[in-house]
């Protein structure tokens, strides 16, 4: 597989899993997940995890997964670079496990100490990697090993960083964010 095939697969491959942290801000309140419970004084998770932002953000996920999944023949035919089709599981699996990732992450926030929206390096561009990634592998192994090949995996942990810092800084220019990270 050449670079741009690699490169287009895993955009294409992580489509799914990329939108639903901004779908969920987008969204915007509701019930937090904790339900307001803390752990040594702290917020378990925090009034930034909700369960509308989790179900939209996954609903809004695999809408993604779909329209891909309806493009394939069409987007293969005009530019002759094989993309992969999303198993229904796995349709459901990288969005919902995108948003497992975050939800567990700010959890680790707060267990550190860290406020809502502070910084964490790393931990901030790879949480919902890891969990979209974890949940597909339970979901479809074989799918993901054909898919998420060594190749695909090493563009997802260079590309990612720079796509969410990148749409992290327009969401906060754009005032739907409070911090630009």
């Amino acid at each position: 597989m050449s670079l741009v095939e690699t490169v287009v697969v895993a955009i294409w491959a992580m489509g799914p899993a990329y939108v639903p942290n901004n779908a969920a801000v987008l969204a915007g309140g509701g019930r937090p997940i904790d339900g307001g419970r803390t752990r040594g004084g702290a917020r378990l998770l925090g009034d930034g995890k909700t369960w509308r932002g989790t179900a939209v953000g996954t609903l809004a996920g695999a809408a993604v997964a779909l329209v891909l999944n309806a493009l394939v023949p069409t987007f293969t035919a005009a530019t002759g670079l094989p993309v992969p089709t999303f198993p229904p599981v796995v349709v459901v699996a990288l969005p919902f496990g995108a948003m497992v990732g975050d939800i567990a992450a700010s959890g680790l926030k707060r267990r550190t100490g860290r406020e809502r929206g502070a910084a964490f390096p790393g931990l901030d561009q790879y949480d919902f990697v890891v969990g979209s990634l974890v949940f597909a592998a339970l979901a479809a192994l074989d799918w993901f090993a054909a898919t998420f090949t060594p190749p695909v995996l090493v563009v997802v942990l260079v590309l990612t960083p720079l796509l969410h810092l990148g749409t992290n800084f327009i969401a906060y220019r754009s005032g739907l964010k409070s911090e630009p990270w």
